[in-house]
């Protein structure tokens, strides 16, 4: 008996929505990056984007356990000598919930091209409205 491997072709993306409002980062982004690798499906197949597209709302209302909210912080480089620069949790959580989020995904999912693909259907919103009625998302339980 042979193996069943998943092509591009066959592949058949569904559309879920999440609502994030009192959910704790880290279980919501591991439970997102599961269903945009497709893990949650039996066609799953390691080499090939099996996952489906996910819709995140309320983003500006997610919660950290401890002190995350001021302890943590995001790092980034500007590509100039000495260009580091870094922001709290709560700093990011003002200025861009989105990208909390994002982050937390992004690090769960291959760094890879595969994983910038998979990475590229989730969509992010920080308020209950989406444009992404048309594809008729259906709840996905946490």
């Amino acid at each position: 008996m042979k193996s069943y491997m998943a092509t591009p072709q066959t592949v058949n993306p569904d559309w879920f929505v999440v609502d994030a409002e009192g959910m704790t980062v880290g279980r919501l982004a591991t439970r997102i990056a599961t269903v945009l690798r497709g893990k949650h499906k039996p066609t799953y197949t390691p080499h090939v984007d099996t996952g489906d597209f996910v819709v995140v709302v309320n983003a500006d209302k997610v919660r950290f356990t401890g002190n995350k909210l001021d302890q943590k912080m995001y790092w980034w480089h500007t590509g100039h000598p000495g260009g580091i620069r870094g922001r709290s949790a709560r700093e990011m959580f003002e200025r861009e919930p989105e990208e909390i989020l994002k982050a937390a995904v992004r690090g769960m999912l291959p760094k890879n091209p595969l994983g910038r693909k998979m990475l590229s259907k989730m969509k992010v919103y920080a308020s209950a409205e989406h444009p992404h009625e048309a594809q008729q998302p259906t709840p996905l339980e946490m």
